[in-house]
Order: C-alpha cells, then structure tokens, then sequence
C-alpha cells in the first residue's frame, strides 16, 4: 500500500489507464459529494466490505479514500491481505480533495 499526497494520487490516477477510484464513506458521507467516477463501498459494512471486494478486478490499481484517509488506509491494508497488488490511499482524504467533485 502507498500513502499519496493529493499532488501525487491525482497525477499517477490521470496517467492510469488501469485506474479504479474507490470511495469508502458511509452513504451519508457519499451525498455530500465524491470523486468523479468514483465507485462507493462503505467500509462499514464489514463483512459485506470484502464481500464486494472480492468480485473486483485485482489487476486495476484502485485509488482509495474516505473523509481523512484513516479509513481508507485500512481499506488500502484489507485490499492487500486479499490479493490486491496496487491500492493508493489518499492522504487528508476528501477533506483535503481539492480536484472536481460530483453530487
């Protein structure tokens, strides 16, 4: 797992052609706004959380965060203990986002 700064998560994700953007908030987190493209997995759901997980595609690099990045570095751990070779959590999270954001 990488910790990438906003500079560093946003350059790598627009040279990606293999990218997946992973958003890990609760729905109520999600409403608020998200990444463009983003696909929402609430990390809450425990179980369930690696349930969906597992029909994922484990050859993308997913680009991981949540509301600060402290829970998307436990999706980022969780994701590798399952097979996954490349998560990228984005440091300060969705706080700090300051790239375009959906409703």
């Amino acid at each position: 797992m990488a910790d990438l700064s906003q500079e560093e998560w946003t350059s790598q994700l627009e040279n990606d052609d293999n990218a997946f953007i992973l958003d890990v908030r609760t729905e109520d987190e999600v409403e608020e706004g998200y990444i463009p493209n983003a696909t929402n997995i609430d990390i809450y759901k425990g179980q369930g959380f690696i349930d969906e997980l597992e029909k994922l595609d484990k050859t993308k690099n997913y680009y991981v965060y949540c509301r600060s990045g402290n829970r998307s570095g436990q999706a980022c751990a969780i994701m590798n203990s399952l097979g996954f070779k490349n998560a990228y959590n984005l440091e300060g999270g969705f706080m700090n986002w300051e790239g375009e954001v959906a409703e």
